[in-house]
C-alpha cells in the first residue's frame, strides 16, 4: 500500500505543476497527501471486496471529490498573473523544479515498493510450489502405504463369504484392515483406526501390517497378537495410538475374538459383548482378553470402524449405533451401510466388513 501511496502523491504534485505553482502551501501539501491517501482506500477496497469493489468505489468518490472542492474554496487557487516579474519567475522555476523532483521520487518509491512486492510473491509463490511438491510426495508414498493397509480384494476364505467396504473421509485415511491366511489353514482377519491422518498414521499403519504378518506366524491367538503388538507399538507411535479388532475364523464356525479399544462386532444385528480394552500403543502392559463365539450357517458378523456411528449431518446429529444396529438387523450389506454413513454426513474414514458363515 505504501507503493500505491507514493506513485498517486505524485498526481498532487502534477497539479501543482498545471497550475503553475499558485496554490498556497497548506492546499499543496494536503492535495499531495489526499491524493495517495485515496488512492491507497481504493486499493484496499479492491483487494478487500475484489469483484464487488464499485461497492466501496461509489462512497470513496463522492468522499474524495468532496474533500478537493472544499479544499479548493478554501484555498482558492492565486490568479495567473499576465506578466511575470524576474522574482515570480525565480519562484516558479524553483517550485516547478521541487514538483519535477517530487514527481520523480515519489514514483521511484513507489516502483521500488512494487519491485518489493514482486520478488517478496516470487518467493513466497516458489516457497508454495516447493511446499506442494513435499506435500504431493508425502501423500504419494502415504498412498504407496495404503495400499498396503487396505487390500482391493478380500482373498478367499473356505466356509465364510466376506464382503469389505473402505471409504477414506481424506486422500490418504487411517482405517485398515488385513486378512492373513493362517498355518493351520485358518484366516487372521484385523480391523482398526490409527489416530491422526496423512504420512504419520500411514507409517503407524505400515508397521502394525508388518508386526501382524510377523506375528501371526509365532502364534495364531488373536489375544496374543494384539500383547505382542502393543508391546511392540509403546513408545514408537510418537503420542499416537490404534485401535484394532483381531478375529481368527476356523472352517468349521469358530471365530475367535480380541478387542484393543475397537468398537465391538455386531452378530445378527446384535453388538457382541466384549470387556473393555485399551488401544495399541496407549500403555504399555495393557492386556487383552479373547472372546469365542460360533457361527452357523447363515450368520453374519459385521466389523465397522468409528466413522460409521460418528457420521454427523448439519444439524450435528450422530448417526450413532442404534442407526448401525437398525441397518444390520435389515441385514443391510456392508455397502448399504457405507453408503448410509456417508449420506447421514462422513466426518472419518469409514471400513465396514461383512463375514457370513456359508451353510
Amino acid at each position: 500500500m505504501l507503493a500505491v501511496f507514493f506513485v498517486f502523491v505524485g498526481v498532487g504534485f502534477a497539479n501543482d505543476v498545471i497550475d503553475m505553482g499558485r496554490q498556497v502551501p497548506l492546499r499543496f501539501g494536503l492535495q499531495v497527501f489526499l491524493s495517495g491517501l485515496f488512492a491507497v482506500a481504493y486499493a484496499l477496497a479492491g483487494v478487500r471486496l475484489k469483484g464487488k469493489f464499485w461497492i466501496a468505489f461509489l462512497p470513496l468518490f463522492a468522499v474524495q471529490f468532496a474533500c478537493m472542492g472544499a479544499l479548493a474554496n478554501r484555498f482558492p487557487v492565486a490568479p495567473l498573473p499576465v506578466q511575470l516579474n524576474a522574482g515570480q519567475i525565480h519562484h516558479l522555476y524553483v517550485r516547478l523544479i521541487f514538483d519535477g523532483c517530487a514527481i520523480i521520487a515519489s514514483v521511484a518509491l513507489g516502483y521500488t515498493g512494487f519491485f518489493h512486492v514482486s520478488i517478496s510473491e516470487f518467493r513466497r509463490h516458489v516457497k508454495l510450489q516447493l511446499d506442494k511438491a513435499s506435500l504431493d510426495s508425502e501423500m504419494a508414498a502415504a498412498r504407496e502405504i495404503q495400499r498396503v493397509m487396505v487390500p482391493e480384494d478380500a482373498p478367499p476364505v473356505a466356509g465364510y463369504a466376506i464382503e469389505s467396504v473402505y471409504r477414506p473421509a481424506a486422500e490418504v485415511g487411517g482405517d485398515f484392515f488385513q486378512m492373513i491366511p493362517l498355518k493351520s489353514g485358518r484366516t487372521l482377519v484385523v480391523i482398526g483406526d490409527v489416530s491422526g491422518k496423512g504420512l504419520s498414521a500411514a507409517m503407524i499403519v505400515s508397521m502394525i501390517v508388518g508386526m501382524l504378518c510377523s506375528e501371526s506366524g509365532h502364534t495364531e491367538e488373536p489375544a496374543k497378537i494384539l500383547t505382542e503388538l502393543n508391546s511392540r507399538l509403546w513408545g514408537r507411535t510418537h503420542g499416537g495410538f490404534a485401535t484394532c479388532l483381531a478375529l481368527r475364523l476356523d472352517a468349521a464356525g469358530r471365530v475367535f475374538v480380541a478387542n484393543a479399544g475397537h468398537p465391538s462386532p455386531y452378530l445378527n444385528g446384535v453388538e457382541v459383548q466384549m470387556a473393555g480394552s485399551m488401544p495399541l500403543g496407549f500403555v504399555e502392559d495393557a492386556s487383552y482378553e479373547q472372546t469365542i463365539t460360533d457361527l452357523h450357517a447363515g450368520d453374519r458378523l459385521v466389523l465397522i470402524t468409528d466413522g460409521v456411528p460418528e457420521a454427523r449431518n448439519e444439524a450435528r446429529e450422530l448417526f450413532g449405533f442404534p442407526g448401525v444396529e437398525s441397518l444390520l438387523r435389515q441385514r443391510a450389506s456392508a455397502l448399504n451401510v457405507t453408503e448410509a454413513a456417508q449420506r447421514h454426513g462422513q466426518q472419518d474414514d469409514i471400513t465396514v466388513i461383512s463375514i457370513v458363515r456359508e451353510g
